[in-house]
Formats: C-alpha cells, structure tokens, sequence
C-alpha cells in the first residue's frame, strides 16, 4: 500500500516554469512509453501515434474568476469564483482577514455604484475544496455572472507562478490571457487550465490530421480543488475534490469507431483521464466527479497519456502512477529533474503508456 511520502520529490524550485515556451508546440516532450525515456520536441507527438487513434481533449474553458474587491468597512477582499449555479448566484472561494456575517454585502471591482458589482454574501457551501461560499452577484441590470467576470476579473494563475502573489491590481499579464488557454477551449467554467493541452497548436492538429488520427473532446471544469494538497498519509482518507463533467454523444461515437478499428485511445490531459474512467465506471456521460486515482486503480478507456509534470504528492502524481506504474513514473521524473525539463502548468510534457495489468504498481516495502 503507498502512503503520501511515496509520492514526494526534491524540485529545484528553478525548474518551476513561470511563462509558457515561446512557442506551444516548441515545448520539450518526455517520450516514456518505454522503459528507457527518450528525450524529444511535442511537435513529434504526431508522429509518435499510429493512424486510426483517437485523441481526446479537455475543451472547458478559464474564466477570469478572481476577483478584487473590499468589505463595506474598506477591508480588502479577494473572491476566486468556482462555479456559477443558477441565476447570479455563484460558489466562491474568499480570502479576506476577517469574513464578513450572511447577508453582508461586499464591493467588486470597486462595486456597482463605481463600475464594478457588488457581491452579497447568503451562506456557506458544503464541499471538500475548503471552505467555500453562495454569493449573490449584482451588476448592471441583464449582466450576468460571465459577464461580470470577464469584465472585472483575472486569471487564476496558479499559485506556484509567482508573479502574481505580489499584485492586488493586475496579477496575470497579457500573456496569460492567450497562453493559459487552449486553442480550442469552448465551454467557459475551469478556474484552472487543462495543462497538457496548452502545447498543441494548429500546425500540430493539422498533423495529427494528416497522420489518420481523429480528435473527440470531453468537458470537465477544473476546479481549485486541483492544487489542494494531500494532508493524510494514508491515502484512503483523503476526499477528493468533485468536479462537473460532460462526455457528448459525439464522443461517445468517436470512441466506439475508435474500438471497433481497434485504434487507441490517448487522453490529453489528467482531467480528460477522470472523465472518460468516471464515465466508464459510472455509464453516466454526465455529472460530478469526485474520482481518485491511485496505484491499483484499473483503468478501462485510456491507452495513452499526454501530461505535464505535477507536483510533488499531488493526486495528479498519483494518478499518472497508477497510470504506467509507480517506479516507471519516480524515474521518469528523475530523468526529467536531470535534463532540467520545465514543470507544472506552463512546463513540458510527457507521453505514457498504460502498464499492464501485471506490471508491478509500487517498490516492496
């Protein structure tokens, strides 16, 4: 059985990418299918899969969820809106040193009267992501919560990208607002970027294309559940933050061509991992998720993995273990510190193979 130490590592913390490569597709790419890594660009992922493949994508889409503002009293406060449930009202994270009582309303974006909204607070909302809360947005008459965001708010960078802990004004760079999106991201709702998809670009779809590999897409919203760390060191005590999920009848077909042309299917990402396994396991094409993934795990969809490097004892790490084994991947990341590959969000990538079934899962104890 592994605990939370197993999934831990030395990360030279100059390792950790704070802007994307200057091109896509000009990140490196870790090939790992075999047992001895080959070091490679992720434009040669085209050529890497076989004709009659199926890749599928996460195509949810960052909203600028964060957002600034201040408690009738002037306190500075900080709401990173999760979801939108129905009508303005909206579940969000707040950071603020003393939280206000239900009922109490607070300023965004310099509050209505001046150009921004005002957000009221009506209760707590129950959910393993930490402590979050119902707020009741209210804006110029017919804008909607979308709206509001997009209009006042920021990306949510993640946390370990520095530059935007020392700004309360404008923490993401133009950059950002085209580099922390995919190219093809549709469905708007992730406070988190799908990371592995951020490398592909036209000139790489438009290989994959001419190789006779077909492209489907799923939809999860990432939330920020997804840099929680894990606290227990036995892993069957960690609750697993829930995400919404959507796999769309076209998928569903595209996978089931896939099967009976006996192609694979290569998930690009760990969130389009958790929707097609929680589909698998659960028949349901759509709903929440709250799917963990460990060593053991038996996978029934995805063949191949196009992933970024995670951090240290992350259920990601976690999951890309149990994906194509606990050694396997603890020597990849090894290999990849080694020959100073970029990690997290804005890093490089890497291409796993399932291991079989009967390929060890962890080191004797």
């Amino acid at each position: 059985m592994h605990t939370l130490s197993d999934f831990d590592f030395v990360l030279p913390e100059q390792l950790i990418a704070q802007h994307p490569a200057p091109e896509r597709s000009g990140s490196r790419l870790l090939d790992g299918r075999a047992p001895t890594p080959v070091d490679r660009i992720f434009r040669e992922l085209p050529a890497l899969l076989q004709p009659g493949d199926l890749l599928v994508f996460n195509d949810t889409r960052v909203v600028k969820a964060r957002v600034f503002g201040e408690k009738a009293s002037g306190g500075k406060l900080e709401l990173l809106i999760e979801r939108v449930l129905t009508g303005n009202d909206v579940v969000a994270h707040m950071k603020v040193s003393k939280k206000p009582l239900p009922g109490a309303t607070v300023h965004m974006a310099g509050g209505a009267a001046h150009g921004g909204f005002d957000a009221t607070l009506l209760s707590r909302w129950p959910d393993a992501d930490g402590p979050l809360f119902r707020f009741a947005l209210h804006g110029p008459a017919g804008e909607t919560p979308w709206e509001l965001m997009e209009r006042h708010g920021h990306l949510p960078l993640p946390p370990y990208i520095e530059r935007q802990q020392n700004s309360s004004h404008d923490p993401d760079e133009a950059e950002d607002n085209e580099r922390y999106q995919t190219v093809f991201a549709r469905a708007p709702g992730a406070v988190a970027a799908p990371t592995a998809a951020l490398h592909f670009d036209e000139g790489v779809l438009a290989a994959l294309a001419a190789h006779g590999v077909e492209r489907a897409s799923v939809t999860l919203h990432v939330g920020a559940g997804t840099f929680q760390p894990v606290k227990t060191e036995n892993l069957a005590e960690h609750r697993m933050h829930s995400e919404w999920y959507e796999v769309p009848p076209d998928t569903l077909a595209a996978l089931e061509r896939c099967r009976q042309r006996g192609g694979r299917v290569v998930a690009v990402g760990t969130t389009t991992v958790r929707t097609l396994e929680s589909w698998a396991r659960c028949g349901q094409t759509t709903g929440e998720t709250d799917i963990f993934i460990t060593p053991g795990f038996r996978f029934q969809v995805v063949e191949l993995l196009v992933t970024n490097f995670h951090l240290p004892k992350s259920t990601l790490m976690m999951l890309v273990s149990a994906f194509a084994g606990y050694t396997h991947i603890m020597d990849l990341y090894r290999h990849a510190i080694a020959q100073r590959y970029r990690f997290f969000s804005y890093g490089d990538a890497m291409l796993l193979q399932r291991a079989t079934p009967t390929a060890p899962a962890a080191p004797a104890d």
